[in-house]
């Protein structure tokens, strides 16, 4: 079971368990991580899911796809290059121990 560490604004960490094929949103909703809305559901149409991938992470997550980099464009917070819908970061073996910056607002 994979996990992730979630750091909010304050610099506060949460760290939470996931399930493998799970996404990286599912498993925040699931434990209550304020910062990850989520209105969609995870259907990559909101960007309420937006975090910045630590970038020792970065380079192991696949290539986003055209739906996320144009949602994207649209988040509340802050574009940086390591922005990603964390709806569309599927969680393995491979990805234990991911961290994920939240960002200061998702609206």
């Amino acid at each position: 079971m994979p996990s992730i560490t979630f750091i909010h604004p304050d610099s506060r960490r949460q760290q939470i368990e996931a399930g493998d094929g799970e996404s990286a949103m599912q498993a925040a909703t699931r434990n209550d991580v304020s910062g990850i809305l989520a209105e969609c559901g995870g259907n990559a149409m909101c960007a309420t899911c937006h975090v910045y991938v630590d970038e020792d992470w970065l380079s192991r997550l696949p290539p986003m796809g055209d739906d996320e980099d144009a949602l994207l464009d649209g988040a509340a917070a802050e574009r940086r290059a390591n922005s990603r819908l964390s709806c569309q970061i599927k969680l393995d073996a491979d990805l234990d121990g991911l961290v994920l910056n939240l960002p200061d607002r998702q609206l």
